[in-house]
């Protein structure tokens, strides 16, 4: 790989300003300084340094967004804002895609990576990766609609919703008032799914937040709008038993 790309890449600037680095001999490959900008690097194998500070080699980059309402799951621009801005230009060498998106409304935790392989296994139904989430309900849940969620669901249209878990959650709200609300499972992913799913049993979600991906939950750390980069073994807990 070009050193100028590889240290693009990485995060260390634009190409303008990665070319700036090298020729000031801010740069140096297993300890001696480069000033070529078309050096050609083994990046799995030599040591590149910045000012003195090693820049390690991340082909794949995994990062965990909290992400707020009125945001479009994309990395393209849209009809609105876009996730991708959330990163205030951090990452922008690498050509993020989003692993399970949410609606512009909803909110939680959203997963970005470069790893296409990753991304795969993350949406697809065959890996029944289960997803949880938190709603707020217009009414609250009865035993015939867990019953109903837990056989799985066909509309109108002939769509069909497999099983998925769903728990009441009712609490009290500020005016003392109850907030209808469940925690609702599921291992697929098709469009407005839980909304959906709640509308064929007569109610309607007033808010929804995507609390856990497999065994991977939302970091309670970050604030809305917030992010961080996960390691990789970090983001393989998607993977996990939720219940292991």
């Amino acid at each position: 790989m070009r050193l100028d790309k590889f240290l693009s890449n990485m995060g260390c600037g634009s190409r303008r300003d990665v070319h700036k680095l090298i020729a000031a001999g801010a740069v140096e490959v297993d300890g001696a300084v480069v000033n070529a900008r078309d050096a050609q690097i083994d990046e799995d194998r030599q040591r590149v340094c910045v000012n003195g500070d090693h820049i390690p080699y991340k082909p794949y980059v995994y990062i965990m967004v909290n992400k707020p309402a009125g945001y479009l799951s994309s990395t393209e621009d849209g009809a609105g804002p876009v996730v991708t801005e959330l990163l205030r230009g951090a990452y922008s060498s690498y050509k993020l895609g989003v692993a399970g998106r949410l609606d512009k409304d909803a909110v939680g935790l959203l997963l970005l990576t470069n790893d296409g392989e990753y991304l795969h296994r993350v949406i697809s139904p065959e890996k029944h990766v289960l997803k949880r989430y938190f709603t707020i309900l217009r009414a609250p849940v009865t035993g015939a609609d867990v019953d109903a969620f837990r056989t799985g669901i066909k509309m109108r249209d002939g769509t069909v919703y497999k099983s998925a878990e769903l728990t009441p959650a009712d609490r009290a709200g500020e005016d003392g008032k109850t907030v209808y609300g469940a925690v609702t499972a599921i291992s697929e992913g098709k469009f407005h799914q839980v909304k959906k799913m709640f509308i064929a049993r007569g109610n309607e979600v007033l808010y929804l937040k995507r609390l856990s991906i497999g065994g991977l939950r939302l970091d309670p750390a970050l604030g809305a709008g917030e992010f961080r980069e996960l390691t990789p073994a970090e983001a393989q807990t998607v993977f996990d038993d939720p219940e292991g």
